[in-house]
């Protein structure tokens, strides 16, 4: 049988189940990635999980989202996390090292090997051939301890890419046309395969911009294959020996379909506040700006700043913009120091920041209300740049660079200038030395807890009776960045649970928490629209609402992050039967289910009574045999425990 990229990564790493869509299956994790906004966490719960050392080929822990230290909360987080690494056995990238995703690419990153990462951008790693999916961070943590990772079988999306990019487009406006196309749910249920004649236009590190943001789209991952374009970025990095070949054999084929020729694309631009909200920039040119970044995981390569300093050389930003420049590694900013580039940018006006996340995720860099700001970032779900009511808009280094340049949202194409033809070294300046090997010998290595960081909140078996009020209606769409906040005020409390709670829902309702607080005990629901929990891995955005008594989502649709992490939590993920129900159903509404555990066991429907309006309505719990068992527990840590017979 002819296979695919994507099918041979999952043949080779199957240990249960069978390639049928739509069927769970486990695979073997190789490699696991944690990072600071979600790693603490993986750590408390490789402490709660009662392991010696993690099982994975390599594991690697990144400090790059909670680099502002504005108190102490930061600084103890990073000792606690390298304690947790010399003790668990985990490499431990330091702060200002960069971005995880782009330093595990330098680093780490093998064809053919499959990467389970705690954050939602983990499928980059797709663009060098390997199988790279993002989870909660204690789907993670059991990886690390030896066990599968289970997820349904996804259909395979294929994407034909054909011709070369013209100038002034480049990858960036690649995913934004397949965001235009599909939008954010697009991908849902799928692995996203490029292929075709057009791919080897694309560096490694394009491939990176365009499988970065598959997680945009709802897919499980994005996947190139693996040929001479991966042989020569990983010959940079002086790892040329890691290089395997993976290609699509000649006759495969995929569920689905699409095709871009590439020559044909211009320059786009998502509008606030959606990555899905795409549309040409010649149709909004014109508009002043305030802020223009550059830099993240979505643009993170040598060339992304390179072309920048290029277009910026002897020229001078607007002096209404703020010019952001986030270097995305230690290396690249080292590799932009030798070859002038970086004094380019800095002559320019270029603000330089510290290699990491840093506005991304709301770590500084802020802009104001309402005045838009262009970013090379991933997301710009609402509130996410850490100013609630921003206008942030997603756009390739190009088009971020020549706004900059006229202080309007500018199409790269009019300016009087030729595009800058980037030539990259042959030969980087490759920098190990800021990522640690963990220690041979580490049982003697104590947990360095400062005093931010709080024990795992424990929560019981589920019950077989439910009642309480839905405590709160959102919409379709809803990201676990409305959910559960990042930013400068609030990725300090990743390890407190207890604290972090306070802020859960406080973009789309600051009461809700103090709110839910008096049904803490007693328990309520949270009703959502289609697509819920889009976005980051964060485990956070089902954690905290476990801390605040929620006992179900009822929801049309759920995101395969979030909904995996509310059934690890001991939260009943209920689909509704007729999508209608949504509607009818008001905030305030009592709900009351009876017969849980029996009628989990059964695979039966639940029937969830509305006391308020005197009706009843069914819904689905779409569980697997193992999740039953998970959700009966309470959850996924008392599982383990329960099954490994640990006290």
């Amino acid at each position: 049988m002819a296979l695919n990229v994507a099918q041979k990564l999952i043949k080779s790493h199957l240990v249960e189940g069978e390639m049928k869509t739509g069927q769970e299956i486990g695979i073997r994790i190789d490699q696991t990635l944690t990072q600071d906004a979600t790693g603490t966490m993986v750590m408390l719960e490789l402490e709660a999980l009662g392991i010696k050392r993690v099982k994975t080929e390599l594991s690697a822990q990144y400090i790059d989202h909670n680099i502002l230290q504005d108190d102490f909360k930061n600084a103890e987080d990073h000792i606690f996390l390298h304690s947790a690494c010399e003790r668990f056995g985990i490499w431990f990238s330091r702060p200002g090292n960069g971005v995880s995703h782009p330093v595990h690419m330098e680093r780490f990153g093998i064809p053919g090997k499959t990467l389970l990462g705690s954050d939602s951008h983990t499928p980059a790693a797709g663009s060098m051939g390997m199988l790279a999916i993002g989870a909660g961070g204690l789907e993670v943590a059991f990886a690390m301890v030896g066990e599968p990772f289970y997820f349904k079988m996804p259909r395979i999306f294929g994407v034909k890419l054909t011709g070369k990019l013209p100038d002034w487009v480049s990858a960036k406006d690649v995913i934004l046309e397949l965001l235009r196309r599909h939008d954010v749910s697009g991908g849902v249920g799928k692995i996203i395969e490029y292929y075709g004649p057009g791919i080897d236009n694309l560096s490694a590190m394009d491939r990176h911009v365009i499988a970065n943001m598959g997680a945009e789209l709802g897919a499980t991952t994005s996947v190139f294959p693996s040929d001479e374009r991966v042989k020569r970025f990983l010959k940079t990095q002086k790892r040329e020996k890691d290089w395997l070949p993976i290609t699509p054999d000649k006759d495969c084929s995929y569920d689905d379909h699409d095709e871009i020729d590439l020559s044909t694309l211009e320059p786009l631009i998502a509008l606030p506040s959606s990555p899905g909200k795409v549309v040409p920039v010649s149709e909004v040119a014109g508009e002043k700006i305030y802020q223009s970044m550059v830099g993240s995981s979505a643009n993170p390569g040598y060339r992304d700043f390179a072309i920048c300093s290029l277009i910026v050389k002897d020229r001078q930003t607007k002096d209404h913009v703020s010019y952001d420049i986030n270097p995305t590694s230690r290396q690249i900013l080292e590799n932009l120091c030798e070859s002038g580039h970086l004094e380019n940018l800095i002559k320019a006006g270029g603000r330089i920041h510290q290699a990491g996340c840093n506005g991304c995720i709301g770590m500084g860099q802020a802009p104001a209300n309402g005045r838009p700001s262009l970013r090379t970032v991933p997301r710009n779900f609402p509130g996410r740049s850490g100013t609630k009511e921003d206008a942030v808009y997603l756009c390739s280094p190009e088009t971020a660079t020549a706004s900059a340049l006229t202080g309007v949202i500018t199409d790269p194409r009019t300016l009087n200038m030729p595009y800058p033809k980037v030539n990259e070294p042959e030969e980087m300046i490759v920098n190990t030395d800021m990522v640690s090997p963990p220690p041979e010998e580490n049982l003697k290595v104590e947990l360095d807890k400062g005093s931010n960081i709080k024990p795992l909140p424990q929560f019981g078996p589920i019950s077989n009776e439910f009642e309480g009020p839905v405590l709160i209606k959102v919409h379709d769409n809803v990201s676990t960045d409305e959910i559960m906040p990042a930013g400068a005020k609030v990725l300090p409390f990743r390890s407190n649970i207890p604290a972090i709670s306070a802020f859960t829902f406080s973009q789309i309702e600051e009461e809700y928490a103090s709110r839910a607080k008096q049904y803490q005990e007693s328990g309520h629901f949270i009703l959502g629209g289609k697509n819920y929990g889009q976005g980051s891995s964060r485990e956070h955005a089902a954690l905290a609402p476990r801390y605040l008594g929620v006992r179900a989502v009822f929801a049309i649709s759920f995101a395969r992050i979030h909904r995996s992490n509310l059934i690890n939590f001991g939260i009943l993920p209920l689909t509704f039967k007729n999508p209608k129900d949504y509607q009818r159903i008001n905030q305030g509404d009592l709900l009351k289910i009876s017969q849980i555990r029996q009628d989990i066991q059964q695979k039966s429907e639940l029937v969830v009574y509305n006391i308020t309006q005197g009706y009843t309505f069914e819904t689905y719990h779409y569980l697997s045999e193992r999740q039953i068992e998970i959700i009966l527990e309470g959850g996924m840590i008392p599982w383990y425990r329960k099954k490994a017979k640990i006290q």
